[in-house]
Order: C-alpha cells, then structure tokens, then sequence
C-alpha cells in the first residue's frame, strides 16, 4: 500500500454513509483515508453495463430523494455538483399497477392528487391533503427523530420544543404514539379506496417493514410526503457518477481513498483505537477509526474477542431482515403499460394490493418464495434517457419480499433444494417475476432484450454487508430501531472502544441513502 501522510481518520468500508463521513470531514480539514474491500467504492450504489452495450444499469440503489432532501446534501451539493453530480427528476415518482389492469399515480402536484384521490371516493383527497400536511407541520419534530442524533442535547431540546408548541407531554406522546400505526392499521382507516390504499401500501417495503409491523404506517406516510415534494430523483448517467463526484471530492480534500483492500483487524491497545491491520500493512490514525459495516463484521471479525466484549454475543444476536432480488432488462422499445401516463412513472409498483403486500411479506419471512411478488419497476431511462441508446429502455426490479435462506416455494413450483439459493432456483424465481412483467406489458415480447438477475447471495456476494441480501442493515422492526439501533443499549454511533465508531444502515438512522449516519458521525467528531 503506497505511503501517504497519516490520516486523521481511517474509515472502514464505501457506501452512502462511508462517503458522506469522509467528505463532511475533509472539508473540516481532516485528512481521511478511507479503505474499501471491494475493486470498486460504493456500497449498495454501482452501475455498470450489465446487459448490453450501451445501457447503463443502477444495480441495487437507484433513486435519491433520500439523500437530495437529507441535511449532507445540504452541506455537500455544490461541492459534488462542481464534481458532475446531477440528478434527473420528473413529476410522476410513483404508481401502482394492478393486476385487472388498474392503475393509479402520485404525482408532485399536490392539487392534482387532491383531486384525484376525491375521484375515487368521496374524502379521500381531502384525507390525503390532510395526512401529508400532517408530515409537513410536523416535519421539524419528525425528521429531527429521524435525522439527528438519537441521544443528545439537540433532541432533547428539539423534543422539549415540541412539547412546549403543543401544550403538554401528553400531547407530545400522542403525536409520537400516532407515528407508531401500521401501515394496514393507518391505510385501512384512512381512506375508502381500495386503489389508493393500494398505491400507498408498497412504501412501507422500502423501509425494510410489513404492513402489518409497528410505525410503517407512519413511515409510508413520510415517504408519500417525500416522493410528492421531491419525486424520485435518479443520477444523470447512472448512480456511479454520484461515487465519482465522492471520490473526487474527498481527494480534491486531500483524503484517500484505497479499494482492493480488506480490513483483517481494527487495532486496539488499552481500550482504544490505533489503526487497523490490511494483510501485512498497518495503518495508524491520528484520532480514530469509522466502521461502515454490519454488527457482526465489526464485533465477529474486525474486533478481536477480548476489544468486542459482551458485543460479540450481542452481534450473534442482532436480526438481518427479508433478502432483496433484483431483476434487470435492457429493451429495445418503450414499454406500453396500457396507459402512456405509466411510462413516464419512476417507480411502478405491480401488486395485488395492501393484501398482495402483505401475503408476499409473510410469505418472505417464513422462508418462502413468495407465491406473487412485489415488484417495485423502474424507469430511469425515463427521465434520464442518456442511459440507453435511442428508442431503447431499461427496466430495473425489485423484489423486497425474499427469504434470505429458502424453505419452500409459495406457489408449489420450485424446489427448494437445501435452502440455499442457487443459479437455478434464481432464474426459475426470475421467470415467475417475467411472467407478470409480460402479462402487464402489452409489447414485452417484442422489445424484451437481455435479463440479468441478482438474488440475495448475489447481492451479499456483492457486497460482505448484505448478510443474506437484506439491504437495510438488518431487521428495522422497533426493538432494532431509532433508540435501539443496533442495540438496546447504544449511544448514537460509539462503540466500547474509544476512538471508535460505527455507522452504516444498521446504526441510527437506519437504512436508505439519506447518508445519515455518517453525517450524524461528522458532526460529533
């Protein structure tokens, strides 16, 4: 490894939140160095020409109306922008597509979806207009508990606030209390349409929850707020170009940035940090060391037993949640939905419905292949057409309900062998997803070009931090969440190891590409 000045802090693996860290603390006028595994820096953002020449493909993240409202992009856009970053939006970020043909769409326009919503069925606009003000006349309190620091005196005092506007603690509670509904719960008292509860049900997925667990009521409802005020914003280029930006970013800082390189050991003398071990290489850090990995990398390999402690058997004990399966395609047309309108919609959800949700859902978490999933489509190339040759289109899937080790298939068809996933089983699961793409894509068959599939060991394989392909840092149920992330006890983003920190989508505030975690990090050190 090349000789280089000793940084102030080594950071420890690339995503969304590795990055954030690295720059927020380069322009501090740290120096950085941070040291990735892979070939490539990114975490779950790569992009690539995986089917054809030609079409460039988000393999796993792909929209960024986490991280284009989050407090890092706020201090960070124009340094990244100078760097090439530019997103591409339009005004339709999502939809629903039912199986009978049915279809309704969220657009940006708040009136527009008012009067859409009252269409259906006489309230449900003036509801809807109703719950996303909610979000918006709560938004200092809502996204401060969900954007800042957990245990601090910036909470405390954000909480005290909030008492004070509302009149009382008891009326403090209640709006935090409202904020716990399921999203079934929450849906299914709140409005009448069926469509509507149905267009709605999905989100609660991409906070890594069913419909039927605690807050993901409240967390669609700070999504449908989201993706109205913001859409669904997608990286100019494909979502390498937003690592590019990083990397040139924290270099043009004077940090580093070494890929090819895996951490064997994080160095601790006398309770703390020094540097971490890369094969024979030691590399010191003048004032700590920042982890973007999951509990059981940090605590079961990176830490030796006697520096992990008690938090290696607490790490044994922390839950990974539903796998993730991607299904990807380069067409050689646009897709015709039945409706134009659907294809300007950045991401399409295919479902049954609330119900369909929730099936496939419980079918997930009982190690099944579910029988119908839920197929989240994306169409980036709908608002970013340098991503495909003209006329052409891609079509990027995700399924968010899939076991991460298989017991059975829902639907009686596929073998599941001795649990594992396999070729086989990945493209036999991947047909079962093409069956209903064809079945709602009128001209499928005449533009379907090259299909690539990525299950859950594909992705874990991608990346070492997706234990078996969950995408969120782990089960994001409440006991593993806000308070309590990673565990029970934790302090914001310490570990028992001074000098030391921990940051990623299983720490606070969670999984997405908000960068969150790693801001929060920035900020204290």
């Amino acid at each position: 490894m090349p000789d280089a000045p000793q940084p102030d802090w080594i950071i420890v693996g690339s995503g969304i939140n590795a990055l954030v860290a690295a720059a927020m603390l380069g322009k501090k006028g740290a120096r950085v160095h941070v040291v990735e595994r892979n070939e490539v820096v990114g975490g779950c953002i790569r992009s690539g020409e995986i089917t054809e020449p030609g079409f460039t493909h988000d393999l796993m993240a792909a929209t960024f109306v986490l991280f284009i409202t989050s407090p890092a992009f706020a201090e960070l856009g124009d340094d990244l922008a100078r760097h090439g970053l530019e997103f591409c939006n339009g005004s339709s970020p999502t939809g629903v597509l039912r199986p009978d043909g049915s279809s309704l769409i969220l657009t940006t326009d708040r009136e527009a979806n008012v009067a859409r919503y009252e269409a259906l069925a006489a309230g449900d606009g003036a509801t809807y207009r109703a719950e996303v003000e909610h979000v918006e006349q709560n938004a200092e309190l809502l996204f401060g508990i969900l954007g800042g620091p957990a245990w601090s005196g910036a909470t405390a005092k954000l909480l005290g606030k909030a008492m004070f506007r509302k009149g009382g603690t008891r009326k403090l509670a209640a709006t935090l209390g409202g904020g716990l509904i399921p999203a079934r719960g929450w849906l299914e008292t709140r409005f009448e349409s069926d469509l509507l509860r149905d267009m709605l049900a999905p989100w609660c997925l991409h906070a890594g929850l069913g419909p039927e667990a605690s807050y993901s009521g409240g967390m669609t409802q700070v999504i449908a707020f989201a993706l109205e005020a913001a859409g669904a914003p997608v990286v100019k280029g494909g979502a390498g170009a937003i690592l590019n930006a990083f990397h040139e970013l924290i270099e043009e800082q004077g940090g580093q940035i070494t890929t090819g390189a895996d951490v064997d050991r994080i160095v601790v003398s006398k309770r703390k940090v020094t540097g971490v071990l890369v094969g024979a290489d030691h590399l010191s850090a003048k004032k700590g060391v920042i982890a973007s990995v999951a509990p059981g990398q940090l605590y079961g390999r990176l830490l030796d037993e006697e520096s992990a402690g008690c938090k290696r058997t607490e790490s044994q004990k922390f839950r990974h949640g539903k796998g993730n399966f991607q299904l990807h395609y380069a067409l050689n047309g646009r897709p015709d939905w039945g409706d134009t309108a659907l294809g300007q919609v950045a991401l399409l959800h295919l479902t049954p419905g609330l119900d369909g949700v929730s099936k496939a859902t419980n079918e997930a978490e009982r190690g099944m292949l579910p029988e119908v999933p839920t197929i989240c489509v994306g169409q980036p190339a709908a608002l970013d057409p340098s991503r495909v040759p003209d006329g052409k289109a891609i079509l990027w899937c995700q399924m968010p309900e899939a076991p991460r080790y298989i017991k059975g298939d829902a639907a009686g068809h596929i073998e599941a062998g001795d649990g594992k996933w396999t070729e086989g089983i990945r493209e036999a699961y991947a047909d079962r997803i093409e069956a209903i793409l064809r079945a709602q894509i009128k001209n499928f068959d005449a533009i379907k070009g090259t299909r690539v599939a990525y299950s859950p060991a594909d992705l874990e394989a991608m990346n070492i931090n997706l234990v078996g392909g969950d995408p969120y840092g782990g089960a994001a149920t409440l006991d593993q969440f806000f308070l309590f992330r990673p565990f029970v006890d934790s302090i914001n983003h310490r570990t028992n190891i001074k000098g030391l920190f921990h940051i990623g989508a299983s720490t606070h505030p969670g999984p997405g590409l908000s960068g969150g975690s790693g801001f929060l990090v920035a900020q204290e050190v």
